[in-house]
């Protein structure tokens, strides 16, 4: 099989087009290519929805935690001990094993006096399971991050803002957010690389893949065992991931810029990617 072929047959094969059956026969590096390349289109579905979600859910935990309120307080700050406290793995394991038991249990609820029953058994799956636990795990390390900006903000931006007479939602449209955004996004942008590098930790967890449409490491594990060889397919893997995080570092550095558009050119900050090696 050519490359050319290769790409025919096995492009979008994560997603259901293309050919139903793996390479099983004379493995070639293209193949490998090809088909790795095509599971990260689920590692990118994974970490853009989760950062989507996350990002809007993570304001709203650190605006909660920020509260004076107590009974908004509290949940937050519960939630975001949780899932900061917890390892990722274990709420993978932890989410699987509540979502198998949804069918059992049944869902049901009644709207506008209708009984309707609740689709549950696609919680299991990891398009939809491994997804819910990867938002929720962002946004607790994000509102952190969007909470500290929050107390960051500096006292005579928020006078001034009283000074000119802006209140309640306009302040924080127009002062609070802009500025709390600035003072995060370097270590937000981080939070973004690395949760685009725990989505490959969805094929170690317990979620596991609809009609063999796995993920980036679901085909490298597959060509690795099939060639007794791991050091073509993993390698693959760590070069689709270098790549696309530097996609990510460029698409948050213009984000950036955008945010500090109205300081001078040598006054903005400039985002350094720096590695986490324990989080």
């Amino acid at each position: 099989m050519t490359c050319a072929e290769a790409i025919q047959a096995y492009a979008l094969r994560s997603i259901g087009i293309g050919e139903r059956l793996l390479p099983s026969a004379e493995i070639s590096v293209c193949q490998q290519l090809v088909l790795i390349g095509s599971g990260m289109i689920w590692n990118v579905y994974f970490a853009v929805l989760a950062l989507g979600f996350g990002f809007g859910f993570a304001v709203l935990l650190a605006l909660a935690k920020a509260s004076p309120r107590r009974i908004l307080r509290k949940p937050a700050e519960w939630f975001i001990f949780v899932f900061r406290g917890s390892p990722l793995f274990i709420q993978f394991f932890m989410a699987y094993e509540a979502f198998v038991l949804l069918p059992r249990v049944g869902v049901e609820f009644t709207l506008l006096g209708v009984a309707i029953e609740a689709e549950t058994r696609w919680f299991a799956r990891a398009w939809l399971g491994a997804l819910i636990v990867l938002w929720f795990n962002t946004s607790a390390y994000s509102a952190e991050i969007f909470y500290g900006a929050l107390r960051s903000v500096p006292k005579g931006d928020l006078e001034a803002a009283d000074a000119f007479g802006l209140t309640g939602w306009k302040k924080f449209r127009r002062i609070t957010f802009p500025t709390t955004m600035r003072l995060a996004w370097p270590a937000y942008t981080n939070e973004a690389i690395f949760l685009f590098h725990s989505t490959a930790l969805v094929f170690f967890s317990s979620f596991p893949a609809f009609q063999q449409r796995g993920d980036a490491l679901y085909y490298a594990s597959y060509f690795a065992d099939r060639t007794f060889n791991p050091f073509i397919p993993y390698p693959i893997v760590a070069v689709y991931f270098v790549l696309f995080t530097l996609l990510i570092i460029w698409m948050f550095s213009a984000i950036n810029t955008r945010l500090n558009r109205h300081l001078p050119q040598d006054a903005r900050p400039r985002l350094r990617y720096r590695p986490q090696v324990i989080r």
